[in-house]
């Protein structure tokens, strides 16, 4: 029998004397040739999520656009598979670097290369740290869900519908659509993660849980926003969050934003960058709020007030 939530945690409160590392480091993988900007977002959006490190590992010939595009996350090249793609080799390199980082972010931007596919099946399989699973990296696994159940760390998977449906072997949308809590909670349920079917009413679900998030707008089915949900969940689970509660909130601060955004520039022409840039505020305006307020009221609430800038 699920539980229906609808309050949300709270931030995790910082000490006086912490440093960066305090904050958790997270590695975001992905990008692939006219997708490097995928990446860069999720990265970008772990750091607005308040992780202390944060690094971006990339093919190697597109590591000079990271480095370009970003400035306060670093940057890792990864060897290709024979053209600008992660593969195998790359997957060993992650799997030898894990100890360094405590959250990865795994499919931005990163393609559906073959094997590509094979990289991202190993590392869902074998990585011990919790992972943020979106995209191309969902993609990966349509067809062979059996890495899913040998993780031994929580996977947190951000699925739109039409990934929803490819990860259920059916390719029809329309299916998940006509019963969303009821798709997303068995799923969960069945291969143990926590999940957040994106759309109108964001899902997430631990298969126990079930949270229907109220925040977000027509406004944000552009893209890169996506992307951008990937990096603060990621950047939420590594500052000590459970899966259940970093998903949760990254998907409430992500509608936030957008709504925060299209405040300021409408919806019609609202970007990835202003969610991404209007993230900080809804941090802001989240934290100063009574916490274990109903969602709902919570977000009506924080919207009343003055917009900043």
């Amino acid at each position: 029998m699920t539980q229906p939530v609808s309050t949300l945690p709270s931030l995790p409160a910082r000490r006086r004397d912490a440093h960066k590392g305090t904050f958790g480091r997270v590695l975001v993988v992905g990008c692939s040739p006219g997708m490097t900007g995928a990446g860069c977002m999720a990265a970008l959006g772990a750091q607005k999520a308040g992780a202390g490190l944060v690094t971006l590992a990339l093919p190697a010939s597109l590591d000079p656009i990271a480095e370009v595009k970003l400035t306060s996350a670093m940057s890792r090249p990864l060897p290709e598979c024979g053209e600008p793609a992660i593969g195998q080799a790359a997957a060993e390199r992650v799997l030898a670097w894990q100890d360094e980082f405590d959250v990865v972010a795994l499919g931005p931007g990163m393609g559906r290369a073959a094997e590509t596919g094979r990289a991202v099946r190993r590392l869902v399989a074998e990585l011990n740290l919790p992972v943020v699973l979106d995209a191309d990296g969902l993609n990966a696994l349509a067809g062979d869900l059996s890495g899913l159940g040998r993780a031994v760390a929580p996977r947190l998977l951000t699925p739109h519908p039409g990934e929803m449906a490819r990860l259920l072997g059916h390719g029809d949308a329309s299916r998940v659509q006509a019963d969303r809590p009821g798709v997303a909670t068995a799923f969960a349920a069945e291969h143990g993660v926590v999940l957040a079917l994106k759309g109108a009413g964001t899902v997430v679900t631990d298969g126990e849980r079930v949270y229907v998030n109220p925040t977000g707008n027509p406004g944000m089915a552009t893209g890169g926003t996506g992307d951008v949900l990937t990096g603060l969940a990621a950047g939420l689970l590594c500052q000590g969050l459970g899966g259940f509660e970093a998903l949760q909130l990254a998907v409430f601060i992500h509608g936030l934003a957008g709504d925060l955004a299209a405040q300021r520039r409408g919806e019609l022409s609202l970007t990835a960058e202003d969610v991404l840039e209007c993230a900080a505020e809804a941090f802001r305006r989240f934290s100063g709020a009574q916490v274990g307020a109903e969602a709902g009221a919570l977000a009506r609430r924080l919207l009343a007030r003055p917009t900043v800038g």
